[in-house]
């Protein structure tokens, strides 16, 4: 199972890697630019081949980037959408030359217009998208997310439109993070509960369409409708709540990668993703 963490690429991108092989991790999640910029410089050829270079040791599935946070592909504000659609086709690009497998990005917030509006403006934009990156390798991860405020995607249901209305079949999939899902109130930490959501994932969106998973805690409550990260075993998932989804056989080639806080010797992450091995084993889950 390829377990990882969101790594630090301070001093460039392959410092990344770097620090992930530091740790003896599996599955990597980076930010390619600055997180709360819309545009950054490009990246390095010398930088980008450094990159490749220490991708070798890992499986390309598990090597991801995260969108930049201002992107809101379901803004009714042309500027603030024009920049975000720019802003999200430089993340693709910077993916692609990296040789990343995914970009994750919020699907978005409709800002008081409407679900339906959101969805429909979202679908159409990653339409745009994918058509112009044809031929590119990597692909989008649209996450779950705990639907604060008027984001969407916190119901499946938002993310089957996305997926159907954007008519794309192989470079639009689905990332879960378990403590938005707990936050947008699926429960999860229980075995009749767990499969419950899971049978909803399905049904809904298809879990063949899953292709990575945030493994986070959450520290609100079930249905609060907040995003708060917190360690494993430290939040409202607890320890054992996360041992259905480390056993579930549906996800186990899947990567699951840390989003928690820590410090520049990555000891939380070292610590967490004991406790999450610790589990693997513990108990069986059918579908």
């Amino acid at each position: 199972m390829p377990l990882g963490a969101h790594m630090s690429v301070a001093g460039g991108v392959s410092q990344g890697l770097v620090r992930a092989r530091k740790i003896k991790i599996d599955a990597v999640q980076i930010f390619t630019k600055n997180n709360n910029r819309w545009f950054d410089k490009p990246l390095d050829p010398e930088e980008i081949e450094r990159f490749r270079v220490g991708a070798r040791d890992f499986d390309r599935a598990n090597l991801f980037s995260h969108a930049c946070y201002l992107i809101n592909l379901a803004s009714a504000d042309p500027e603030l959408h024009k920049k975000s659609m720019a802003s999200m086709r430089d993340e693709l690009v910077r993916a692609e030359a990296l040789g990343l497998s995914w970009v994750v990005l919020h699907p978005g917030a409709h800002m008081g217009q409407g679900e339906d509006v959101g969805l429909e403006r979202v679908a159409a934009s990653l339409r745009t998208l994918l058509q112009q990156t044809r031929g590119f390798k990597s692909g989008i991860l649209l996450e779950t997310t705990a639907g604060q405020g008027t984001s969407l995607g916190h119901r499946f249901e938002h993310l089957a439109t996305l997926r159907r209305k954007a008519r794309a079949r192989t470079r639009l999939g689905i990332c879960i993070d378990t403590c938005h899902l707990l936050a947008a109130g699926y429960e999860i930490r229980d075995r009749e509960g767990y499969r419950r959501t899971m049978r909803e994932l399905d049904r809904t969106v298809g879990i063949q369409h899953v292709h990575a998973i945030h493994i986070n805690d959450s520290k609100k409550p079930l249905g609060s409708r907040v995003d708060r990260h917190a360690h494993i075993g430290e939040g409202e998932i607890g320890t054992q709540g996360f041992q259905w989804l480390l056993n579930d056989p549906r996800f186990r080639h899947l990567p699951m990668v840390l989003e928690t806080p820590k410090g520049p010797e990555m000891k939380e992450d070292v610590r967490n993703l004991r406790r999450l091995k610790s589990l693997i084993g513990a108990v069986r889950v059918r579908p």
